[in-house]
């Protein structure tokens, strides 16, 4: 079966930081600023914000702002900015304020035709989805510098932040080699105190972000005889832009007899090309024994770990005729249940990945001595930093408020623990 593996690391131990070295900065100016819609007024979450006439792009944070970092060669060109059953907005760099920025974008207008739902087979769009990977994504190596970010709460309270520039070499979906991943520069704030009696870290996220491309190995999430198991049924027909997208739904079977946890969804299906553009899907987590099984690695005697919720997605975006991976983002929520105590205790991690620039690899790929493990334990590899203008212009996804209100605690309770010693 094709499930997704999130490990997790959990155990009594002091985080270790290796110094990794900053990346030069080049000439640039930044924006920010929130992206609405024009007639409810509220914000549009995960929303692509990119430079036409190039690879850059970033997304607006789950509270519709962004901040985009824009080369002062490109100063000429145009931000345009692309959201599910929205008209895409195009707006001119040089009418944009450097902040508080507010930019509307209106519903998309279409008539559906009943007939054209009507001979919809879901099970026939999905086989073509895979059968046109690639034609619409091509089957190339991919240059990536990507922003990661993972947090980690317990209950509400923010104990960890980690973020990080990431170069990604990600292999076509034709090789069985494995997206190599390389930090070119990142920080992490963290509060083990919080933790209690436990250090709860995630292991190997980038490639949990990268795990979930669908297109690059749908076997990750659905099985080879996908059929057996899952049921798809058509669902809707959206727009984004000027393009009509079909809303695909799959859930697992409920004649299969004490299965594995698997899936349900909804694909976002491009009419015309039938490439996925965007993915939705959570994990069935009744079955607490095999799903907690899944995701811990190491944990504590005296503890049950089980997942509560655990929800992903996957964005893709279009350029030159072709679709690339441009976003993903999984939550994972957890409970302990400890043999010796009477209240349980509750985190929640959440990893995403987003792609700011790319460019075709046209020659063989050259295997990195540098490259992570698929199982590297990210907030071992990244230290403590807190330089405002640390990212110099690589480009980031905007922190929600309750990020960066965690960031600065942290920072706070670590400034006087170095004061005090």
């Amino acid at each position: 079966m094709g499930l997704f593996f999130l490990f997790l690391f959990i155990i009594k131990s002091e985080a270790q930081t290796n110094s990794i070295n900053n990346a030069d900065s080049s000439a640039f100016k930044y924006f920010k600023g929130t992206i609405l819609d024009s007639k409810t007024k509220n914000e549009l979450t995960f929303a692509t914000i990119s430079i036409s006439g190039s690879n850059i792009s970033t997304i607006s944070n789950s509270e519709g702002k962004f901040l985009i970092k824009i080369p002062l060669d490109r100063q000429d060109a145009n931000l345009v900015i692309s959201f599910l059953g929205y008209k895409d907005k195009v707006v001119s760099i040089k009418d944009l304020k450097e902040d508080k920025n507010l930019l509307y974008l209106e519903p998309a207008n279409f008539l559906l035709k009943e007939v054209v739902v009507n001979v919809m087979d879901a099970n026939k769009i999905f086989t073509n989805v895979l059968n046109n990977r690639s034609k619409n994504y091509g089957d190339s190596t991919i240059q990536m510098v990507g922003f990661y970010r993972e947090s980690i709460k317990k209950r509400r309270n923010y104990v960890s932040v980690l973020e990080s520039i990431v170069g990604i070499q990600k292999m076509p979906f034709s090789s069985v080699v494995q997206d190599q991943v390389t930090i070119l520069k990142g920080r992490k704030n963290a509060d083990y105190a919080k933790l209690d009696t436990v250090n709860f870290k995630l292991e190997g996220g980038v490639f949990s972000a990268l795990f979930i491309d669908i297109v690059k190995d749908p076997t990750n999430i659905f099985s080879e005889n996908v059929f057996d198991f899952y049921n798809f049924s058509f669902e809707d027909v959206t727009q984004i832009n000027d393009r009509q997208v079909f809303i695909i739904s799959f859930k697992q079977k409920s004649t299969i007899e004490d299965p594995d946890p698997l899936y349900s969804g909804k694909l976002f299906v491009d009419a015309k090309s039938l490439a996925i553009i965007i993915a939705n899907f959570q994990l069935n987590v009744e079955n607490r024994i095999k799903a907690g099984l899944i995701f811990t690695r190491k944990k504590p005697n005296g503890v049950v770990i089980y997942p509560t919720e655990v929800s992903y997605q996957v964005d893709y975006r279009q350029q030159n005729n072709k679709w690339v991976f441009s976003y993903s983002r999984g939550d994972v929520t957890f409970k302990l249940n400890w043999d010796k105590r009477i209240f349980n205790t509750n985190y929640t991690t959440t990893f995403e990945l987003v792609n700011t620039n790319w460019e075709n690899q046209s020659s063989k790929p050259q295997i990195n001595n540098q490259k992570l493990s698929p199982y590297v334990i990210m907030s071992d590899k990244i230290p403590n930093a807190s330089d405002v203008d640390f990212w110099g212009e690589y480009n980031i996804i905007e922190p929600e408020k309750s990020i960066e209100s965690a960031i600065k605690k942290i920072k706070s309770k670590n400034l006087k623990e170095i004061l005090i010693q």
